[in-house]
């Protein structure tokens, strides 16, 4: 992203999400999650497009993590670049605590629309943080994060924009703030989409100052992951060739002696099917923020 600018396809993103059909819960407010969308919305205008259909699928895919893990008495979500999601609007529920990582720029613009349109934002402890440069681990602690219960963490649309050992370092990060057994759902640029399609979007996004930087094979995202304490669980072929993956963190966790690609002790290889209702998809998508 440019600097001092909040990201654009963060705002794309917010104003293809207005047309979708979200997943519904018995809590939450909706009605400020699309306030807030519409406001960071304003002027956009998302075309009937591949992308348009990929980000309905990863929403709803993401939406089904979280209702999931809410319902199942998880009381902490995580959401690494969390851009203009409002799902710690549209799910929010007593007891439970949000904590957003993103860039300063682009959360002092959130922070300040919501301020503007009147939303409680005091459910979420806003955590700013240049992935490629500061650590999130201790941040997420300080804002109370509770690294001895379960937690979810979303890394939705961030990847593809960062190199691959920030991507590793980052997770590591999120594994190290959390104790086995915790969820990270994450999206991934595949290397699945049509060379013609990869290309439009990277000049789409580079265009904006957010150059796409990673695109990854499944098993690549895989091996990636469990370097970072990650044990990937079974997915669909739909899933996977959305680039959506599901993880729970293992119980070994990387060392910082021996570097951020490496863990105290092996991983188990156990296989974990879904707990996502429904398939995401299938067919090749192209990549999207």
């Amino acid at each position: 992203m440019k600097e001092g600018s909040a990201s654009h396809t963060a705002r794309v993103v917010a104003a293809h999400r207005l047309t979708y059909d979200r997943v519904a819960a018995g809590y939450g407010d909706p009605a400020a999650d699309e306030a807030l969308s519409r406001d960071v919305a304003d002027g956009l205008t998302p075309g009937s497009t591949r992308i348009r259909e990929y980000l309905r699928v990863r929403t709803a895919f993401f939406d089904r993590m979280v209702v999931n893990a809410v319902d199942r008495g998880v009381t902490q979500v995580v959401t690494g670049g969390a851009g203009y999601d409002g799902r710690a609007f549209r799910y929010a529920r007593p007891g439970t605590r949000w904590f957003e990582v993103d860039h300063p720029a682009t959360q002092a613009d959130k922070r300040a629309r919501l301020a503007r349109l009147g939303l409680d934002a005091s459910p979420i402890a806003f955590i700013p943080a240049d992935f490629t440069a500061d650590p999130v681990a201790g941040p997420l602690r300080d804002a109370g994060l509770d690294p001895a219960r379960p937690a979810l963490f979303l890394f939705e649309g961030v990847a593809v924009y960062l190199d691959r050992p920030v991507i590793e370092r980052v997770l590591a990060e999120f594994r190290e703030a959390t104790t086995a057994g915790s969820i990270l759902v994450s999206s991934v640029s595949t290397s699945t989409s049509t060379p013609a399609s990869r290309a439009r979007f990277q000049a789409r996004v580079a265009a904006l100052g957010e150059p796409a930087r990673t695109v990854l094979t499944v098993a690549d995202a895989a091996g990636l992951l469990a370097a970072a304490g990650w044990e990937v669980r079974e997915a669909s072929d739909g899933q996977r060739s959305a680039g959506l993956l599901l993880a729970e963190a293992a119980t070994a966790v990387p060392s910082p002696e021996r570097g951020r690609g490496a863990l105290t002790r092996p991983l188990s290889r156990r296989s974990v099917q879904s707990p996502a209702s429904g398939d995401p998809g299938t067919g090749t998508v192209s990549p999207a923020s």
